[in-house]
């Protein structure tokens, strides 16, 4: 089969599962208007993980093609397919991808969804890999896209088991964190409060103190992220006024 039938077959395959209803209720967790079919993301991912299988033959820059294609369409389950494609070649990540990744972050990510997805599963393996990218990750939380910012604080989360923690140095979490403080976008705010959250797994001694330093002025949504894992005496002196 050949490589646009691929896309062809991807595309056909997700408007075959779609869910009137789950498209209307999907669009009452964002903010922003969003492209979707209204397809589940289990599914999605089963129709992705089917897919690939095709295509995994191909080299590197190959199967990035198909998954830009993707991404252009803006709708959300070919960005998690693409996503997911791009993610199964984490161990072929060369230094001179992020570049690319970078691009696609500035160019199509247009939701906290995607953002997410793509941190996780593109972005955090790039930065395990060569750590020395850390510092351009940090340099996002300066951006003015919103989603480059919350990227700069998700991008440091991964998933242990069946919860979310990082296991990054906590000076560079604490970095990102106290850059976006203010943040005026809840989606940001709620980004870097994951992180700090993420952070408390193994370092909540050092997230509490950083909480408890700046809670005059972080905004509460941050701050509730932030202690959500922490025990109730903890939550109790963070949410003090």
């Amino acid at each position: 089969m050949g490589t646009i039938n691929i896309l062809k077959e991807v595309r056909q395959e997700l408007k075959a599962n779609v869910e009137e209803k789950y498209r209307c209720d999907n669009q009452k967790y964002f903010k922003e208007k969003i492209s979707c079919y209204g397809v589940r993301t289990p599914i999605v991912r089963r129709i992705a993980k089917k897919y690939f299988k095709q295509i995994k033959h191909l080299n590197k820059n190959e199967i990035f093609a198909l998954s830009e294609e993707l991404f252009k369409n803006q709708h959300n389950e070919e960005a998690t397919v693409a996503i997911q494609w791009v993610g199964e070649l984490s161990k072929q990540f060369e230094k001179s991808d992020f570049k690319i990744f970078e691009n696609w972050l500035t160019k199509y990510i247009d939701n906290w969804g995607k953002d997410d997805d793509f941190c996780l599963h593109i972005i955090h393996p790039m930065i395990e890999k060569y750590p020395d990218l850390i510092d351009k990750v940090k340099s996002w939380s300066h951006s003015k896209n919103m989603w480059l910012r919350r990227a700069s604080a998700v991008s440091f989360i991964t998933t242990i088991g069946a919860f979310y923690a990082t296991r990054h140095n906590p000076k560079d979490i604490f970095e990102v964190a106290e850059t976006l403080l203010h943040d005026k976008e809840d989606l940001v705010q709620k980004g870097y409060g994951w992180m700090l959250k993420s952070a408390s797994v193994h370092n909540q001694k050092e997230v509490f103190e950083f909480v408890m330093k700046h809670k005059s002025s972080m905004p509460r949504t941050a701050l509730r992220y932030a202690i959500e894992k922490m025990p109730a005496n903890l939550k109790k002196q963070a949410m003090m006024k």
